[in-house]
């Protein structure tokens, strides 16, 4: 996980009729917290979550955040912000390699100040710290089409909901007794979550990756009813041998009548088929007990995860969709360094294919730039720019390959897609090898 090893600066800045673009201070805690609760409130965010997750990305206990990695832009006249974001330094696993990642979050101006640039300008330092901190990435899930205005494409997959009703959860029948039960976790427990979570998300191409000090910061450091606060739960036997993990909401006032789980993964060797049921049962108890406090009546269990995940699989009958699919926007920036960075994984998957070995050149052509990857006897041996020219191996339009880097896109479902995405001879083969279309699943560390 990223550490606050590197410290933002940012100069005050002038914008225009009494505006100035500066960094967030201490001192700016309250009023960016009622800022956003003002910009972000709607029938998914109550005031209080939000305003308890936007303190708890404020504070000191915050293992990769704080005050400093806010911008904000304050009207000097009425003496009030009135546009801010931040930026959460975070780290994503692509195919196990550990990539730096930065993600903007809490996004927002004010109605009668849109329009004039402030969001560009805060992602320009947004951007610049970013690099700074060495970020290799950036990730945000936002509004449609917004952000590809700031060099993002939606790219990576983003964790769907999918609710059961809860008439079809399994009951015991009589006599038998809960097989597997789930209890609070606790400190003593991390080390095991953090193994089986890492075992789990070696089912995808992209995840978050998490140290223990994120798992403490899960278990304890949230702010309780806080939007991004999660009860964290281990998954044993009758007997105590832990086999699993579940985070689900704490309930109540925001959705009395759903429960929302997820992530949910199990240790390597136990049975989904055999633990799910028990972790329904869970879910459905303790959401009833949380409706009943509200006055309502729990009818759903929703999961929120990446398609691939074994639920889907393993719960009773068919899950129901209920958000999704929609998709993450990532920028990269220095795309060459990116892929000299995750050349072990591009090298191990021709190292297992037809091509292992493989001697050759792919130029990619994004029409108004374009990118050479050298291979030598199946290693990359350079990445370098490349003018587009008679001759692309093949040409991807406006950022759309970085959906096939990401593997939310086939070679051939971006083909089908844009008539102007094309790819010639072996590179059709070559790219359908190193850039697979993959399941992604990212729990953002916010």
């Amino acid at each position: 996980m990223a550490r606050k090893t590197y410290l933002p600066q940012l100069t005050p800045r002038e914008l225009g009729d009494g505006l100035v673009l500066r960094q967030a201070t201490r001192r700016d805690r309250k009023a960016i917290a009622d800022f956003n609760v003002a910009m972000h409130s709607g029938e998914h965010d109550l005031p209080v979550e939000l305003r308890n997750w936007t303190r708890d990305l404020l504070s000191d206990m915050h293992p990769t955040c704080g005050p400093g990695w806010f911008t904000l832009v304050e009207d000097t006249g009425a003496g009030e912000i009135v546009s801010t974001l931040c930026l959460i330094p975070s780290v994503l696993s692509y195919g196990g390699v550990t990539v730096p990642l930065g993600i903007p979050e809490l996004v927002g101006t004010k109605k009668e100040f849109r329009r004039r640039g402030l969001i560009r300008a805060q992602f320009e330092v947004a951007h610049e710290w970013s690099r700074a901190a060495g970020h290799q990435v950036q990730m945000i899930g936002g509004i449609p089409y917004f952000y590809r205005r700031l060099g993002y494409e939606m790219g990576l997959d983003m964790i769907t909901g999918h609710r059961l009703h809860t008439s079809a959860v399994p009951k015991l029948k009589k006599g038998e007794k809960e097989p597997f039960r789930v209890r609070r976790a606790t400190r003593d427990d991390l080390a095991f979550i953090a193994r089986t979570y890492e075992h789990g998300m070696g089912r995808y191409l992209v995840s978050g990756a998490r140290d223990l000090e994120m798992w403490r910061y899960e278990l304890d450091g949230r702010r309780r009813g806080g939007s991004s606060h999660r009860e964290l739960r281990v998954i044993e036997t009758a007997g105590g041998r832990r086999v699993g993990f579940l985070v689900h909401e704490r309930g109540g006032a925001r959705r009395q009548e759903t429960i929302c789980a997820g992530p949910y993964e199990l240790a390597s060797g136990v049975s989904w088929l055999a633990v799910t049921p028990s972790v329904l049962r869970y879910l459905a108890n303790y959401g009833q007990r949380q409706a009943v406090r509200a006055k309502k009546k729990l009818s759903w269990i929703a999961f929120f995860a990446s398609e691939a995940h074994p639920i889907f699989r393993a719960a009773p009958g068919s899950l129901q969709s209920t958000w999704g699919p929609y998709a993450y926007y990532v920028r990269v920036a220095d795309l060459p360094g990116f892929l000299r960075h995750i050349a072990p994984v591009l090298e191990s998957r021709l190292a297992e294919s037809i091509a292992v070995g493989h001697t050759s050149e792919l130029k990619l052509s994004f029409y108004r730039d374009g990118l050479r990857l050298s291979f030598a006897r199946g290693k990359l041996k350079k990445v370098d720019a490349w003018e587009p020219a008679e001759g692309a191996s093949a040409s991807f339009p406006f950022l759309t390959f970085l959906q096939l880097l990401f593997g939310y896109r086939s070679l051939q479902e971006l083909r089908d897609a844009y008539a102007d995405c094309e790819a010639y001879g072996e590179a059709v083969t070559l790219l359908d090898i190193l850039f697979p279309k993959l399941p992604s699943e990212v729990w953002p560390a916010a």
